[in-house]
């Protein structure tokens, strides 16, 4: 399985982003998929994940900012973020679940002035 993420880039603050991610190789149904971060010296963190019933959860930091979506039918999840702040500074690596955790290479956000 293999997962290709990109959209990331350098965004100032209150800037908007949107990170597509597209999962191929897998033979079986895709459950959940999602977006985790890593910033520099944090561990890596849930940011958003929409599961096939499309139940959705958000990091508390990201809520009425950020909106995951899926499409299933193209084995995609998306991340679109608004209002940017400097804190949302990471790499962002997407991840599915299908009989099986994989994840994404990751890709830079970086909010900055």
């Amino acid at each position: 399985v293999q997962l290709q993420a990109s959209g990331g880039g350098l965004v100032q603050p209150g800037g908007s982003l949107r990170l597509p991610c597209a999962a191929s190789g897998s033979r079986f149904v895709i459950g959940s998929m999602g977006w985790y971060r890593r910033s520099p010296g944090k561990e890596r963190e849930l940011v958003a994940t929409i599961t096939l019933a499309d139940d959705i959860k958000y990091a508390d930091s990201v809520k009425g900012r950020f909106t995951i979506s899926r499409n299933k039918a193209k084995k995609s999840v998306y991340l679109q973020m608004n209002n940017l702040k400097p804190e949302d500074t990471a790499v962002y690596f997407c991840y599915i679940y299908s009989r099986g955790d994989y994840w994404g290479q990751g890709t830079q956000v970086t909010v900055s002035s």
